[in-house]
C-alpha cells in the first residue's frame, strides 16, 4: 500500500508494476485522511476526491496523471452522470493529452460510490 494513500476497501495493492507498465486499483471517493467520513455529495465531488486518490497512490511510485494511458470509469448512475463526468475530466489532464477511456455503468460499487476509477500507467 502507499503510505499516504486512502485505505483500501479490500485486500488489493494500490499499484502493481510490470515491465513498465502500473496498473492502479480502482480507487473510491473516501478521504484518506478521515476513512469513515461521509462521500463527498455528488458526481463532480466524488470524480474530484476519485482523482485525488489516484494522484496520491501515481505520486507515491513516483509517476503522475501525464503518465497514464487508459482509465476505466466506473458510474452507477451511468445516465445521470455520464454528462457531468465528460465535462470536469480534461481538467485533470494537460490540453490534449487525454488518456484512453472506458465508461462502464454498474448496479452498485463498494462503499456506496458513484464513481470509481482504475488506471493504466506506462512508466517513461
Amino acid at each position: 500500500m502507499i503510505a499516504a494513500g486512502p485505505r483500501p476497501v479490500a485486500p488489493f495493492s494500490h499499484a502493481v508494476e510490470a515491465d513498465g507498465w502500473v496498473f492502479v486499483t480502482g480507487q473510491m471517493p473516501t478521504d484518506p485522511a478521515a476513512p469513515d467520513a461521509p462521500l463527498p455529495s455528488g458526481i463532480a465531488a466524488q470524480t474530484t476526491r476519485v482523482m485525488d486518490n489516484l494522484r496520491v497512490v501515481l505520486a507515491g511510485i513516483g509517476l503522475g496523471f501525464a503518465d497514464i494511458t487508459m482509465a476505466r470509469i466506473y458510474l452507477t448512475q451511468f445516465e445521470r452522470d455520464y454528462a457531468e463526468l465528460n465535462a470536469l475530466w480534461p481538467s485533470f489532464f494537460e490540453p490534449g493529452k487525454l488518456p484512453a477511456r472506458t465508461t462502464i455503468g454498474v448496479t452498485a460499487l463498494a462503499v456506496g460510490a458513484l464513481v470509481e476509477i482504475d488506471l493504466i500507467a506506462r512508466r517513461p
